[in-house]
């Protein structure tokens, strides 16, 4: 998989993200939006697990395309962890695992 990242060929077939879409990981409390894209790539092995691994724990806690989110609250330390609902469920989630969510924010 690591070496499938690294090969410029598969960087153009990898799903294109809205260019108005922001990484979860850089959203505030009260931002909401929807996801359009779940690629855990960034950082590879900085998450403890395979990155094969993230993206599946991520799709399985229900961080899918088109699900809504909203940020609730973020730690006092380096806003770490953040708090999300997604849909109708509340999740804590570390940063650095925020990082491969892509949300199309809600206009304000």
């Amino acid at each position: 998989m690591h070496d499938m990242l690294a090969d410029p060929a598969n960087v153009l077939a990898a799903p294109a993200v809205d260019s108005a879409a922001i990484r979860l990981s850089a959203a505030r409390p009260g931002d909401r939006g929807v996801i359009v894209d779940v690629r855990a790539e960034s950082h590879p092995g900085d998450h403890g697990v395979a990155v094969d691994e993230l993206q599946r724990r991520l799709l399985e806690f229900g961080f899918v395309e088109g699900a809504r989110i909203e940020v609730l609250h973020e730690g006092a330390i380096w806003r770490d962890p953040i708090a999300v609902r997604l849909d109708d469920m509340r999740i804590g989630l570390r940063r650095r695992d925020a990082e491969d969510v892509w949300i199309l924010l809600d206009p304000k």
